[in-house]
């Protein structure tokens, strides 16, 4: 019975050791699928197949080549793919940590949900990142500091166009706002859409680099976008928001119709620009390194 019982427990080990195996390399592959690590990915594996014809095809040259290249070969991996090393293990921290959501910080991110709807109503660019778990502390001091409570009458404000904090992202951490007009940075995904303007590519930027979340409003049609993991997905409804929101979140999302205070906004945001013809009605565009961009 002893043999048996050690040839069983040899045999679940090792197929324990597969899996995970397997389930590493499928994460890997996730995690880099349509990324700008797929191509290099490829042009690693040539040159590891390089490495490994090397010494077997008696190649002199490329041998002496190997060999001097080899030891530094794990610090060139680490700095090329050093992005791609940082989501991984944050990643993971994420999936080994439960977060949780108390009712104060989900009646607060109703605010931007109110917030976003207004926006929305009078087509004026918002862009609102949410910290989680990793900080944002370099961006926050791009811009204006404010940590102030987080309310649906200050985000409009903020983002009113003829206000001097309109024009940059909006920074959250919990109930409070950390700070107005911070640059963030742009994605260079190429599989992006050319449509999408200065604002959006900000928004997906920052969610590729950390694990926030960004609220985007378009001012140029008023959609509504919600970015995270470097993805962004458009044309929300308030509801579709909010209970995203809530996903992402942790937090309890009670089956309810979420109010549309409009009336309200509407004086907060009663300005000419609102009043005028699309077509001369001030920009709005974040500001992002001293550039802006149209945007759908």
């Amino acid at each position: 019975m002893t043999p048996v019982f050690t040839s069983w427990s040899q045999g679940a080990w090792a197929a324990l050791d597969i899996l995970l195996v397997a389930i590493l390399i499928y994460q890997l592959l996730v995690m880099i699928r349509g990324t700008r690590a797929a191509p290099m990915l490829a042009g690693l594996a040539a040159v590891a197949l390089a490495f490994y014809l090397a010494p077997t095809q008696k190649l002199t040259t490329l041998n002496w080549a190997v060999s001097w290249v080899l030891p530094y070969v794990v610090f060139a991996l680490i700095v090329v793919f050093q992005v791609e090393i940082r989501h991984m293990l944050a990643d993971l921290g994420r999936r080994l940590s439960f977060l949780g959501g108390s009712a104060a910080e989900s009646d607060s991110y109703d605010d931007i949900v109110l917030a976003a709807n207004l926006f929305s109503q009078h087509q004026t660019g918002a862009l609102i990142v949410i910290e989680r778990r990793i900080g944002l502390r370099t961006h926050i001091e791009s811009g204006v500091p404010l940590d102030a409570r987080l309310s649906y009458d200050l985000l409009a404000t903020i983002f009113r166009p003829s206000a001097p904090l309109h024009d940059g992202a909006v920074i959250v951490q919990k109930d409070r706002i950390a700070a107005a007009a911070c640059f963030l940075p742009l994605s260079m995904n190429p599989l992006l859409s050319t449509q999408l303007g200065t604002r959006h590519r900000a928004g997906i930027g920052i969610t590729e680099e950390t694990d926030a979340i960004a609220v985007i409003v378009s001012e140029e049609t008023g959609a509504i976008s919600l970015a995270v993991g470097g993805n962004i997905e458009r044309d929300l409804t308030v509801e579709q928001l909010r209970e995203r929101m809530g996903e992402l979140l942790r937090l309890y999302v009670p089956v309810s119709t979420l109010p549309t205070p409009i009336s309200t906004g509407a004086e907060i945001l009663d300005t000419p620009a609102l009043s005028t013809p699309r077509s001369i009605a001030p920009r709005a565009d974040a500001r992002i390194e001293g550039r802006t961009e149209g945007e759908p």
